[in-house]
């Protein structure tokens, strides 16, 4: 069954987790639909395990529209949020409206996610208003990443977890459907969980979150830049692959693949009269 908006909000009122994985292309997408999962996210996470960018900050629109399109076709049961990424909603309500809706649009998404708090709830209005629905994203947002100085866990203070809190009011007030928490500890994560009536998805923030994302990459050891604290790797695909690609080159420098099962044959009266 198709899951949509309702679906993670009847999940939060039934005490049922979701859960979330990022997808970028169409043939991960069809098999994280295939397992079951609840939501894909198409993060533009996508900077650094896709296109081998240092940071989040250089994706653009046109690559999140791209990779949406693919994953979108890949997706018949899971929901599919796409980032809206750097400086696509910072400039004006128009902009961000206008943006989102190309997610949406040319993308094939249901809903999208921002990153930032209540300074974005005049955003967060004006795209649910035009019936977008938004995820909204606390915490360590690596969209400011310059300004964090670095990937940092947020919200240790005082100061910062309550900053943290009347974010996550202001965007339940102005109409998210949901709120991811990245890297905050995880009594402050169960707290905002506890006082928001919708579901919190949590990345590196602990247990207490109605539901859990992480990067596919990260959890299936196909990314070796940097593994986060918070990841725990399901499964060595990495080393699968790379097990793969030797058999590969090993075979075809022995010139023992392709065998002949593996080859068309013609007939000798075709062979014949070649010239």
């Amino acid at each position: 069954m198709k899951n949509t908006i309702t679906t993670f909000q009847s999940m939060k009122d039934n005490h049922k987790p979701i859960a979330m994985l990022t997808a970028y292309d169409y043939s991960t997408a069809k098999l994280e639909d295939e397992s079951g999962i609840n939501g894909i996210l198409v993060g533009d996470s996508l900077g650094m395990v896709m296109l081998g960018y240092d940071d989040t900050l250089k994706v653009t629109m046109e690559d999140m529209i791209h990779h949406t399109k693919a994953v979108s076709r890949g997706a018949k049961n899971a929901l599919v949020v796409a980032d809206l990424p750097y400086m696509s909603y910072h400039v004006s309500v128009e902009q961000a409206v206008q943006n989102a809706g190309r997610l949406i649009t040319e993308g094939g998404a249901q809903a999208v996610k921002l990153e930032g708090g209540a300074e974005f709830t005049h955003e967060v209005r004006a795209m649910t208003r035009a019936s977008i629905p938004v995820m909204g994203h606390l915490g360590l947002t690596p969209q400011s990443i310059n300004a964090f100085g670095g990937f940092k866990v947020q919200g240790k203070t005082l100061e910062a977890a309550q900053r943290i809190l009347d974010d996550a009011r202001a965007l339940e007030e102005a109409g998210v459907f949901a709120l991811v928490l990245e890297c905050i500890p995880a009594a402050i994560a169960e707290k905002i969980s506890s006082e928001l009536r919708i579901p919190t998805i949590g990345i590196g923030s602990g247990a207490g979150c109605d539901g859990q994302i992480l990067v596919y990459q990260d959890m299936l050891g196909l990314y070796g830049d940097f593994t986060p604290k918070f990841v725990k790797q399901f499964s060595c695909a990495g080393n699968v692959m790379k097990e793969g690609f030797d058999a590969y080159i090993k075979e075809v420098s022995e010139r023992t693949f392709p065998a002949p099962e593996h080859t068309f044959s013609a007939s000798d009266d075709v062979l014949d009269k070649l010239y």
